[in-house]
């Protein structure tokens, strides 16, 4: 049998805007340049020896000169820039048009076919908004009237936000199964449940949020796995994302530190298969907040728990770092950019990494994760030779 493939996704970690980036408004974006920036350098010593400094350009984390890890960058192919559109990319669905999105709030007939299927008694808001902004802004009224909060980004995104004390996390889940129905006839790709706490003036977000994500077209690279006898654990928000296609396993997460140590746990115990993790607090956390000290002690965190990780491989293992878009917490707005992201990927007894260039789509990921497992994925170009000892 193949050794096992770990992909870690650090959400929203971009690295240079895509050259169709200012059709996003999103020109000049860099995540990872403009975050070490902000916060006067970025110390990430594991991630530079690896080569991340050779991918952008980073203040406090120059280019290594013999990479231990191999590295390049992956431009994304499917229209949009958004957290399903960027998995999904990954395991080898490469979407020819973009999910619909509503910047001004979803049409009216949107809200009626909800309400009937969900017997919702109401609502608030229905508005693109940053979603710590609108439950300051309504989380009173919401509290008053127990009508849900109702909003929107620039992603294809139907969030809702409820206070745990005020609607129960088993009726906001059920509400937001009756918003991906009846987002299926509009193109809406995901609806988030936001659950909060706390008393006006100090509402906080909980890691109770859920992903109700549309079912992925056929070719999902997790299924193929799936299909043929390999384990795939989804950690974190994955298995949401991908609507629990090809899982064996799904493990929830209260964070990145939790996400980690549930890594770390899993490669102890598990001997064989395709671990998949999110680690959400860069984008959830820091990115939507233009928060880039926060942001840099997100990834000093990461780095500093990739040795424990990358000390429980074997031999025949492999370790993909990567991201799903950028969120660059220097630029204007909340919502997220349209960025290249960073692949590197360590072998456990490689003497040095290899220059993977600049890949054409991330579905070259999933091709990779595919042939590792003596399989073909339906599309991306495979690197595996490349990353092999």
């Amino acid at each position: 049998m193949p050794g096992r493939f770990v992909v870690l996704v650090i959400d929203s970690c971009g690295a240079g805007a895509l050259p169709d980036a200012a059709e996003y408004g999103d020109a000049g974006a860099n995540t990872l340049a403009n975050t070490a920036r902000a916060a006067g350098g970025l110390s990430l010593p594991t991630l530079q020896s690896w080569g991340l400094g050779n991918l952008t350009s980073i203040e406090g984390c120059p280019p290594a000169a013999a990479p231990r890890a191999s590295c390049g960058t992956m431009a994304q192919l499917s229209h949009g820039k958004d957290t399903t559109t960027g998995h999904w990319e990954m395991m080898g669905i490469v979407l020819e048009k973009g999910f619909a999105t509503f910047p001004n709030g979803f049409p009216e007939s949107v809200m009626q076919d909800w309400l009937a299927r969900s017997g919702a008694p109401g609502y608030l808001g229905n508005k693109a908004a940053s979603g710590t902004a609108i439950i300051e802004e309504l989380g009173d009224g919401h509290l008053m009237t127990g009508l849900p909060i109702v909003y929107t980004s620039a992603d294809s995104v139907f969030q809702i936000a409820a206070h745990e004390e005020k609607i129960p996390l088993p009726t906001l889940y059920r509400y937001c199964e009756a918003a991906r129905e009846a987002g299926k006839r509009y193109g809406i790709a995901r609806v988030i449940a936001r659950p909060f706490v706390g008393r006006p003036g100090s509402f906080q977000r909980t890691y109770n949020r859920r992903d109700f994500t549309q079912q992925p077209p056929a070719g999902l690279v997790l299924d193929l796995l799936a299909q043929a006898g390999v384990g795939v654990v989804g950690v974190g928000k994955i298995p949401d994302i991908d609507d629990g296609r090809g899982m064996a396993r799904s493990l929830h997460t209260k964070g990145n530190a939790d996400g980690l140590a549930k890594t770390e746990e899993l490669l102890a115990e598990t001997g064989e298969g395709f671990l998949f993790v999110n680690l959400v607090d860069t984008d959830m956390l820091y990115g939507h907040r233009r928060d880039p000290i926060g942001y840099a002690a997100a990834l000093r965190e990461i780095d500093r728990a990739l040795p424990a990780i990358a000390g429980k491989l074997r031999k025949g293992d492999l370790l993909a770092i990567t991201a799903d878009h950028g969120c660059d917490p220097t630029f204007p707005g909340t919502d997220h950019t349209r960025e290249r992201v960073p692949i590197a990927v360590y072998a456990p007894g490689g003497e040095r990494g290899r220059n993977l260039g600049e890949r054409v789509s991330f579905a070259d990921l999933g091709a990779t994760v595919a042939e590792h497992f003596g399989l073909r994925a339906p599309c991306g170009e495979s690197f595996l030779a490349q990353v092999r000892p």
